[in-house]
């Protein structure tokens, strides 16, 4: 475990991932949510980036963070969303001299994170292989669309095109017979649960790494992810789909396998809009209290519905019954009442109703960040909430190279001269 600075937590001790140095040559979206994360626990996170560009995401805009002036600066929300408690330093790895700095900064970090594309590494002198023998320790964490083998290992694997091959959008959105049709989900799910695949797989071959000095590949694609979040329904497929000849397909905003488990429309709003709420009924015993609620507990007593299984059976009989009932009582009613019996059920949010959610604020999951340009910065929290080590909340998302000079200082202990000959040779 190489040494680095200590990070102090909001209650004077340490964070959990202390003395972790990882170099960060990922961007976009998977690798830089797996290293923010990692970033948020206590590890010294370096992210490399193309000298005057940067990461593709600082320019996925707009909106674009303000400077205190209120001029849009050259960093999207994008960015500043998923790369937060890093140190920016810009480093030219199509260059000579770019790839023995990289080199040279693999000799004290831990791990080393990657999403180029299948062979880059290599040409690069950058892949596993060779750095290992720089650092027998390193955690070596590749991240690619369809993975280092395969038939598809050189196709370029973006999560939208990952969500089609993957089999996500196929039971994603309203039902066929309903008007439906393919449908994404609203943010990059495979990118980001593959980030978060990469980061567990992260901390147990530091685990390894630790009890034998010895590190290893971690081979991540977003289709392996997105096959793996297939979850219930893959297993539908496995164990009974394939054998009868049936394929799951689009339920709207129904549950595969619970009814009732929608979206129903309730009474008007006061403007006369549509109003919905979402019913989550688990079991047996939350849909007889939902019938009490409703005055319906003819319903429960039904031989048709006093089960789940019978309920999913029956679910072309049972759902009109129900949307009949829920218009009735408007939202507020319903909900009111459903809380007080315990029968799970939710409104629906848009993002402004989030926010001003005074329990999303209670749980502090809005922080605000000093940032170099604009200042105080509110931006979504970290959901990770430690006793002993809380997660960090000491950097802003980073201002492209902002740490090159200090990085190149410290650990490759490069001299002021040496540091202006690599920016004047647009290494840095």
């Amino acid at each position: 475990m190489s040494l680095h600075l200590c990070h102090l937590s909001d209650n004077g001790g340490m964070n959990s991932l202390d003395g972790i140095r990882i170099l960060d040559l990922s961007r976009v979206l998977a690798g830089p949510w797996c290293t923010q994360t990692l970033a948020d626990l206590g590890a010294d996170v370096i992210k490399i980036e193309r000298p005057d560009t940067g990461d593709d995401t600082r320019t996925w805009g707009p909106p674009f963070l303000k400077d205190s002036q209120g001029v849009d600066t050259t960093d999207a929300a994008y960015y500043l969303g998923t790369n937060r408690n890093k140190r920016s330093v810009t480093c030219d790895i199509a260059t000579p001299q770019g790839q023995d700095l990289i080199r040279q900064l693999v000799a004290s970090c831990d791990v080393f994170i990657e999403n180029f594309k299948v062979g880059d590494m290599a040409r690069y002198g950058l892949d596993y292989a060779t750095l290992s023998q720089l650092n027998p320790k390193l955690v070596y964490c590749s991240v690619t669309g369809f993975g280092q083998t395969g038939p598809y290992r050189d196709r370029a694997g973006y999560d939208y095109a990952i969500q089609g091959i993957g089999g996500l959008m196929s039971i994603t959105g309203e039902r066929d017979d309903l008007g439906g049709g393919p449908q994404k989900v609203g943010v990059a799910v495979a990118d980001l649960f593959t980030g978060m695949y990469a980061t567990v797989a992260i901390l147990a071959a530091l685990r390894h790494a630790e009890k034998t000095s010895h590190g290893q590949h971690i081979d991540m694609a977003l289709l392996d992810t997105q096959v793996a979040m297939l979850a219930n329904l893959g297993a539908n497929y496995l164990v009974s789909g394939q054998h009868v000849g049936t394929v799951p397909g689009r339920a709207g905003n129904a549950h595969q396998n619970i009814v009732p488990y929608q979206v129903f429309e309730v009474a008007p709003a006061v403007d006369g809009t549509k109003d919905h709420l979402i019913l989550a009924v688990g079991n047996d015993g939350q849909f007889a209290k939902f019938c009490a609620v409703a005055g319906r507990t003819d319903l429960c007593n039904d031989p048709r519905f006093v089960k789940n299984a019978d309920r999913v059976r029956h679910r072309a009989v049972l759902v009109p019954l129900l949307e009949a009932v829920m218009l009735t009582r408007c939202k507020a009613d319903w909900l009111a009442a459903l809380e007080a019996a315990k029968v799970p059920c939710g409104a629906i949010n848009n993002l402004a109703e989030v926010f001003a959610d005074p329990h999303i604020r209670s749980r502090e999951m809005v922080t605000t960040w000093q940032h170099p340009a604009s200042g105080p910065v509110e931006l979504v929290a970290s959901p990770m909430k430690l006793s002993a080590t809380p997660v960090r909340t000491d950097f802003a998302p980073p201002t492209l190279g902002q740490h090159t000079d200090e990085v190149l200082r410290d650990l490759l202990k490069l001299d002021e001269k040496a540091v202006a000959r690599l920016r004047q040779q647009h290494i840095i």
